[in-house]
């Protein structure tokens, strides 16, 4: 087992930046970000792996950056240019035997933190 705590969440203007974090109780080969809008599914952002290897959505990428410290157990998202049709609870997750963005059995959740972006 896993826990996972997020912090970071909050109000922000369109184009804004907000800087996500994520504290796990112990080590895992991947750590991510995905978040849900109100009446939409689940959807993967982000992942880092142990080794550095980073994915993230076309959606995100170029305005959002993903890193780990792995002797602390953390990780980061730093969102910028946000819009506000990424307004949503954001879900940290890892899991240990792989990295992926799409929604599948196995990862272990934080309790998520939400994000608002205004317009």
């Amino acid at each position: 087992e896993v826990q996972l705590v997020e912090s970071g969440g909050g109000s922000v203007q369109t184009g804004g930046s907000l800087r996500l974090s994520c504290s796990a109780s112990r080590s895992t080969f991947c750590m991510g970000w995905f978040r849900q809008a109100p009446g939409k599914e689940r959807e993967g952002i982000a992942y880092i792996t142990m080794y550095g290897t980073t994915r993230y959505a076309d959606s995100v990428k170029g305005r959002f950056t993903i890193s780990r410290d792995n002797a602390k157990n953390t990780q980061t998202l730093q969102m910028n240019s946000l819009q506000p049709e990424e307004t949503a609870m954001y879900y940290c997750a890892a899991r240990q035997d792989r990295c992926g963005l799409g929604l599948e059995d196995g990862y272990y959740w934080g309790q998520g933190t939400q994000v608002t972006v205004s317009s």
